[in-house]
């Protein structure tokens, strides 16, 4: 499994995730800048993302929603503040409307991922903080370090392609 490590952090607002691949950082990175790779495993396996808007660059934006079993979708919006290709990608991680805009009802939080090479595997570090512990402790009531999970999950069989 992708995913090595989980630190909640409730004082300090943030969820911390390391997950590391047997492939090299530009192999990795490309899951991240390509859109529809991107869609192939953002989201929980059970409920597969569509990327409907990617300029991951400063300034861009990234819009995608996740569809349930039932049909459902829920949307998704990252303004990207700052991206260094094959190092670094910084964007404020929103929940979204229908229409892939801001939903101001549900926590948004500020993201970083970093890419780092050792030897041969790609370690892949996000920290996501959140502007409070209530904040934070909403989206894990909601399944936020699951879907993580089953989400970065899906990442080594399509590195294996």
């Amino acid at each position: 499994m992708a995913v090595t490590d989980v630190i909640k952090n409730l004082d300090a607002r943030t969820l911390t995730v390391t997950a590391s691949f047997d492939a090299p950082v530009a192999r990795v990175w490309d899951l991240y800048a390509d859109p529809r790779k991107l869609e192939r495993w953002w989201g929980p396996p059970t409920h597969p993302a569509t990327v409907t808007e990617h300029a991951l660059e400063a300034g861009g934006r990234v819009r995608y929603y996740m569809t349930s079993p039932e049909g459902e979708r829920y949307h998704g919006l990252w303004h990207v503040t700052a991206v260094d290709p094959q190092h670094l990608i910084e964007a404020v991680d929103h929940f979204a409307d229908e229409d892939g805009e801001v939903n101001a009802d549900l926590p948004a939080s500020a993201m970083r991922l970093v890419f780092t090479q050792e030897s041969d595997r790609t370690i892949v570090t996000s920290v996501t903080t959140f502007a409070s512990s209530a904040d934070l402790q909403q989206v894990l009531d909601m399944g936020m370090e699951e879907g993580l999970r089953g989400a970065m999950g899906q990442m080594d069989a399509l590195l294996t392609e």
